[in-house]
């Protein structure tokens, strides 16, 4: 059996750290094991020899192949070494990747995709299962069983070998309550307690058949037993706060690389088990990779990068990609500057209502903020059409209902609701009031400064139909902290997409009242709930998309978003002295985080950049648009 399911992020965004008695690794950094192969477990427990067995077995693997995957694993021309510099508007939460606060995409994108690994990985482009932590695995006939072999020569940065205990473990901590994560217990609760069959040999039993839950354990990120027995859920979130916990991963953080508040570095290892494997041997190029902290400043950041503190700069606002980034060196090539395409999905984004609390608990409210939020204006007159609207959680994909109201700006349809909802006058200042109850329409959103740009015109159109939007300033890390505790009247967020949906992190009703969880607008949805349970045992993909449009038709009648701008492509720029492939960013990621994977410095070019800056000289200059997957899917089409 074949299965063909790709996420991203399961979601995606440290001082002190415990081992044994809990104080003794502090300063836990790689060690350079010398540790002899193990030769005393036998190959059916999953020793060296078990691929001779495996077929025999029931087990399945991939074998990569040069003809098959080309660059997709890294470029062959990549070099190692070198530094990437790159300032983020963020510091992380935590630097953990399991438990409260570790769902940013600082966590998820970077972190956990850098310093930990998983049983199973997914090949980049045809989303097949690939080898990591594990060589081989078994999938019953039943599909409620799942095994995988892990590979002998797998280490933790501190040399202890990787095994079947470290599986049973994480699944533990993820399941311990006290990790003030629900969504982990919601997901891996689908599961029995693995069992370590070997030190190898793991398994695990699904409690019910589900078409996701090979993908969610295979991809589940692990953490080390020979540290994690010491902890319970209250203990690993302290002690692993702001320090790393021992990964797996080509990279690591030491503890002296941690300056709160103010930048982190990755460090490659140069012991990395997996580092001549054809998975990797092409990847993780950077010997280091410094993510400095510039917060609530965009423009200090872009001037940052102008000054060469910065090697890539990722172009959020649209003001700045079409009237700011023509200068000397771009004219010239030594920066480069490219809108890059590819098959990430739109993900959502918005302004995100509590529908739990006054004024947004009433339908007509949200409506009437939809109605009166002229996003096509916004388009046309700051962004310079460079997006499309988006109406749904599956903007662009075929999992969006397309009889979804589109909410076009419509200030007849708001003013009519507001009155069906009691708003019928004005006071003195121009506000609606209630006609029983004389409440003033007023209510406040939080947001960083950064964003006040594209928030105050959407104040000015509800104003000026008397609806009173206070915007409060406060820093990203605060305004997560009070969504997460549904301390909030309104927000704008944005949630990264998934290639394949899973509506349940973010929709099912018993997730509505909790904190630290998706469901930040406390939506309740019998008939959702009731597809929620189908879609997890359903293995027919067209019954799939039917299931889950017919959950954003009712997540659109409800509304809990206004729903904002997309665009299926990444706008980036970068000093000209890297080398990628020449998909230059990957096809379902798309983000410049690719960069930390696939890209890698060019001592030819970075002399070629150093004598054209100096000596005044032009370099090549890129077409605007770079096109690489759409040709591949009219290649494939062909």
């Amino acid at each position: 059996m074949k299965m063909k399911i790709y996420l991203l992020g399961l979601a995606c965004v440290l001082f002190i750290s415990c081992g044994g008695d809990g104080k003794n690794n502090k300063k836990m950094t790689p060690q350079k094991s010398e540790s002899k192969k193990d030769q005393s477990t036998s190959a059916k427990d999953g020793g060296y020899g078990f691929e001779d067995l495996a077929e025999g077995l029931g087990f399945q693997t991939y074998k990569w192949s040069k003809e098959k995957d080309g660059t997709y694993f890294g470029d062959p021309k990549a070099k190692k070494g070198g530094t990437l510099n790159y300032i983020h508007s963020l510091f992380p939460r935590t630097m953990r990747i399991i438990g409260q606060n570790s769902s940013q995409v600082l966590n998820s994108r970077t972190i956990a995709s850098l310093c930990y690994e998983s049983l199973l990985s997914q090949h980049p482009t045809t989303l097949d299962f690939i080898p990591k932590l594990a060589t081989h695995w078994h999938i019953s006939d039943d599909k409620m069983k799942f095994k995988f072999r892990i590979n002998p020569d797998a280490r933790w940065w501190d040399g202890m070998p990787v095994t079947a205990e470290d599986v049973v473990a994480t699944w533990d901590l993820r399941m311990d309550e006290t990790i003030l994560s629900p969504f982990e217990q919601m997901t891996y609760g689908k599961f029995e307690r693995p069992v370590a069959e070997s030190k190898y040999i793991v398994s695990v039993k699904a409690n019910t058949v589900n078409w996701r839950n090979f993908l969610y354990f295979a991809i589940m990120k692990l953490h080390p037993n020979h540290i994690l027995k010491e902890l319970d859920g209250t203990a690993f979130l302290e002690e692993y706060a702001f320090s790393m916990i021992p990964g797996t991963g080509p990279y690591f953080i030491p503890e002296e690389n941690i300056k709160n508040q103010e930048s982190y570095t990755f460090e490659r290892r140069e012991d990395y088990w997996d580092k001549d494997s054809p998975f990797s041997q092409h990847m993780f190029n950077f010997d280091k990779i410094k993510v400095s902290v510039v917060k609530d400043n965009d423009a200090l950041q872009f001037e940052k990068f102008k000054k060469g503190e910065q090697d890539i700069f990722n172009v959020v606002r649209s003001r700045r990609w079409i009237e700011e980034t023509d200068f000397e060196a771009t004219q010239k090539g030594w920066m480069k500057k490219q809108r890059i395409f590819s098959e990430k999905p739109a993900g959502t984004s918005g302004y995100y209502f509590n529908m739990r609390e006054w004024p947004f608990n009433d339908k007509r409210i949200r409506y009437a903020f939809c109605y009166l939020y002229d996003r096509e204006k916004m388009n046309r007159e700051m962004y310079y059409n460079e997006y499309g609207m988006m109406n749904s959680l599956y903007s662009g994909t075929v999992y969006e209902n397309p009889n979804n109201n589109k909410f076009k700006y419509n200030p007849e349809k708001a003013v009519q609701l507001l009155k069906e909802a009691g708003y019928t006058s004005r006071n003195s200042d121009g506000w609606l009031v209630h006609e029983k109850t004389g409440r003033v329409l007023s209510f406040t959103i939080i947001t960083q400064k950064t964003s006040a740009y594209m928030i105050t015109p959407v104040q000015q159109m509800l104003k000026e139909y008397g609806m009173d939007m206070q915007i409060q300033f406060i820093d990203y890390n605060t305004m997560i902290k009070n969504v997460n505790a549904r301390n909030f009247n309104v927000c704008m967020l944005a949630y990264s997409g998934l290639i394949y949906p899973n509506p349940e992190s973010s929709l099912r009703s018993t997730l509505a009242d909790q904190d630290d969880n998706n469901n930040v607008w406390g939506f309740k949805s019998d008939r959702v709930d009731e597809l929620l349970d189908e879609y997890d045992i359903c293995f027919d993909q067209k019954r799939r998309i039917e299931i889950i449009q017919e959950i954003d038709g009712i997540f659109n009648e409800v509304h809990p978003i206004a729903f904002s701008i997309a665009r299926n492509y990444s706008r980036m720029m970068w000093w000209d002295k890297f080398g990628y492939p020449d998909w230059m960013l990957s096809r379902y990621v798309g983000e410049y985080w690719d960069a930390f994977y696939y890209w890698w410095i060019d001592d030819e070019k970075v002399d070629r950049l150093d004598d054209a800056m100096q000596n005044g000289k032009q370099l090549p200059i890129m077409p605007i648009d770079m096109k690489y997957w759409p040709a591949y899917l009219l290649e494939l089409a062909s």
